[in-house]
């Protein structure tokens, strides 16, 4: 098999866990929010396949979710949020790869995990969903705080999670 057939074949398997644990494993959080344990699978591919391959995963893992859930409410600025999220994790996972200690590597991806989970679903989610459903930004960001809380938790608790199976992803793709 070629390698882009592999890679392809891999995205399409990333896109489904996703959907599969977002769905069938719902830890509760918040009142009406569950962790969304998909965000496991986008970071994985985000650290061991690259950037392209984990924000792949962690959109069109949203997309096919919310369809099969909801059909369109939600997914647009989820999908759109985790572009941003996908392309600033990914970039830091790759620039601080070589880093020797451990500590500062987890302290700047916990940073980096913070800060762009807040600009993909605090800004963008809400901005999307404030023009599409013409609610006050306000209200929105309020609404999406505790996707906010829940999806910086299961990002963070990700990290270690990535270091160990990206032993034996690097034998998935040369």
């Amino acid at each position: 098999m070629s390698k882009k057939t592999k890679k392809l074949c891999l995205l399409a398997v990333g896109a489904a866990l996703f959907v599969v644990l977002s769905l069938c494993l719902q830890v509760p959080v918040f009142e009406n929010y569950y962790l969304c344990l998909g965000y496991l699978v986008m970071a994985v591919y985000l650290y061991s396949f690259g950037t392209l391959s984990g924000t792949v995963v962690g959109f069109l893992g949203v997309i096919l979710y919310c369809v099969l859930i909801s059909g369109m409410r939600g997914m647009p600025g989820w999908s759109l949020g985790n572009i941003v999220i996908g392309t600033a994790l990914g970039l830091t996972f790759r620039a601080i790869r070589k880093m020797t200690s451990l500590i500062w590597q987890t302290a700047i991806q916990t940073a980096v995990i913070v800060a762009a989970t807040a600009l993909g679903i605090l800004l963008v989610k809400s901005e999307t969903e404030h023009l599409m459903y013409a609610q006050p930004f306000l209200v929105r960001v309020g609404k999406n705080l505790s996707a906010f809380i829940a999806d910086c938790a299961m990002l963070i608790l990700s990290i270690p999670i990535c270091r160990v199976i990206d032993r034996y992803a690097a034998k998935i793709l040369p």
